[in-house]
């Protein structure tokens, strides 16, 4: 097992390597076949998308810049050296007072910038004007504010995470980023912790000002950040959307190799599907052909393949399942996710509705609650610290005759579930606009991707979320509405087929899925790409990002 362990991760060393030297060779190439550039630059913004490899985002990153820069549009990096105490990806969450791994993470950067010119503007002096007609690399190092320091320095874990200094929340711009490297939601006030959220607002407040100051110098016409949700990219972001700057935040595609660019938040997914569409003969057989291959365990989502090998549901399930009226499943999702923040729009989070769910299972013993924990939550290097098992645990539900739950490494398939029940329940899981397609009613409790258009039982306040609960749980028959499988459709075919931009010509996955490696390939067949075309018009044309039919 040792053995093993030393040998993939020499083998990971090898191939980031000669990785980074492809991509230094085609960076330099980029670099001399770069037409004079002309207009305001766009900025990509780079903080939180790896430490020492090539992660997907990093990637498209990466090469929408080059395709910008290869179509004589001047692009501004603004990218991490050394410019935060903390960084989120950089925390080890045992030991937070920990140096951060600064070395191998801008050795990384700046073998993605090679080539290109690397100043600092405030030394410059130059003007707006001037320096918006070349591409190149402004490096934020980090310095620390001591009136700012000082403020903080006592305050509670509450105060920290409503914190606003000079107008700028902050407080709330840290938390998602704290709660998804420390695995919980429900952050202890403890010093630890404490001191984590202040480092965190020390360093978004320095992105604060060396962004705004960079702003000033360049003067884009747009902002490029990865997913929004971190603190470097969510300050940034609130600092170019208070001038009126545009920004795009892009995310890891529904498809394998596949990225997702927004005007809106990458992780709430908004997506406008024009009310006269109507999937045509071709498209419902590509979005079957999809279906059929999910419904047997055959996906991967941002490089993980969760069910190996699926399982129909056993006979000792099936035989404890005949003792019921009905049976109703519960899907629910990793508390920390940053999806979370969006979701969390009916009730606090997601412990919060499974706390309702609880009292509604020991009202109704005739009905069999099977409740399945997400399978991310055990994901290898991101296994979550606040678990459905352990919520199980505390609160003794496997003592309860009418409750079976699925742990996140067991491989039931949750389709056959849904197939055999009576509706289902989830907080803003995929499954629930899944079901929905199945047919199923599905009533949803946290605000998902899919709520956007009339897919799914919705209740805005806790008590419907109870009534509804009670009425479906009460019914004969649930009725659904016809449009419900019609927009579950609808959305996901956008979803798959025109949101998630391809990159597969470009990239591939590495030793390890859940990073990336470049392919080897001509510099025009990188402009000509659909996928660069489409995030072109979308940045500077104001367009959809939609993929055409």
């Amino acid at each position: 097992m040792i053995r093993e362990f030393f040998t993939q991760r020499l083998k990971r060393g090898l191939v980031r390597r000669l990785n980074n030297l492809k991509i230094a060779s085609m960076a330099k190439q980029v670099v001399k076949s770069e037409p004079q550039p002309s207009g305001q630059p766009v900025v990509f913004f780079k903080a939180s998308t790896g430490i020492d490899d090539l992660s997907w985002n990093s990637g498209f990153h990466l090469l929408a810049s080059w395709a910008f820069r290869l179509q004589g549009i001047p692009v501004a990096y603004f990218a991490c050296n050394s410019g935060m105490s903390k960084c989120v990806l950089g925390t080890n969450r045992d030991n937070p007072h920990k140096e951060m791994p600064c070395k191998s993470c801008v050795h990384q950067s700046k073998t993605l910038y090679a080539g290109v010119r690397s100043d600092d503007f405030s030394r410059l002096g130059k003007k707006a004007t001037e320096v918006a007609t070349t591409s190149r690399v402004n490096w934020f190092d980090f310095q620390s504010d001591p009136q700012l320091k000082e403020a903080i320095e006592n305050f509670s874990l509450q105060q920290l995470m409503t914190f606003e200094w000079l107008g700028i929340p902050l407080g709330k711009l840290c938390l998602p980023g704290l709660r998804w490297i420390l695995r919980i939601h429900h952050l202890n006030d403890d010093e630890n912790t404490r001191y984590l959220l202040r480092e965190y607002i020390l360093s978004a407040w320095n992105v604060a000002q060396k962004f705004s100051k960079f702003l000033d110098e360049t003067n884009p016409r747009a902002v490029i950040v990865f997913n929004g949700q971190f603190f470097p990219e969510a300050t940034a972001r609130y600092i170019a959307q208070k001038r009126g700057i545009r920004v795009v935040t892009h995310e890891v595609g529904l498809q394998p190799a596949s990225a997702y660019f927004t005007d809106g938040e990458a992780t709430a997914y908004p997506i406008h599907i024009p009310d006269d569409f109507e999937m045509n003969e071709e498209q419902n057989k590509k979005l079957d052909d999809y279906l059929a291959k999910r419904f047997q365990g055959d996906f991967t989502m941002a490089g993980i393949k969760f069910w190996a090998d699926m399982k129909g549901l056993d006979e000792s399930f099936l035989q404890k399942a005949s003792g019921f009226k009905q049976i109703v499943p519960v899907f629910t999702n990793v508390i920390f996710d940053t999806s979370q923040p969006h979701a969390n729009a009916v009730f606090d989070d997601m412990f919060d509705w499974l706390d309702l769910v609880l009292e509604v299972i020991k009202e109704h013993p005739e009905t069999l609650f099977v409740i399945r924990a997400h399978p991310d939550e055990l994901r290898v290097r991101k296994a979550s610290r606040e678990t459905v098992g352990g919520w199980i645990e505390s609160n003794h539900l496997t003592d309860l005759p009418n409750v079976i739950y699925i742990a996140p490494n067991e491989t039931l398939s949750s389709y056959e579930l849904i197939l055999k029940s009576k509706f289902v329940m989830v907080y803003n899981s995929t499954i629930g606009l899944e079901a929905s397609i199945m047919g199923m009613a599905v009533l949803c409790a946290g605000k998902a991707r899919f709520t956007q258009y009339p897919t799914v039982f919705f209740p805005q306040t806790i008590e419907d979320v109870r009534k509804k609960m009670e009425e479906f749980l009460a019914a004969e028959k649930i009725d659904v509405p016809a449009g419900f499988k019609r927009n579950a459709r609808r959305f996901l075919y956008y979803q798959l087929f025109r949101t998630s931009l391809p990159f597969g010509e470009f990239l591939e996955p590495s030793v390890r899925t859940t990073q990336t490696r470049l392919k080897s390939f001509e510099l025009d067949e990188l402009v000509r790409s659909e996928s660069v075309q489409v995030i072109k018009d979308g940045v500077l044309e104001g367009g959809d990002f939609f993929l055409k039919e």
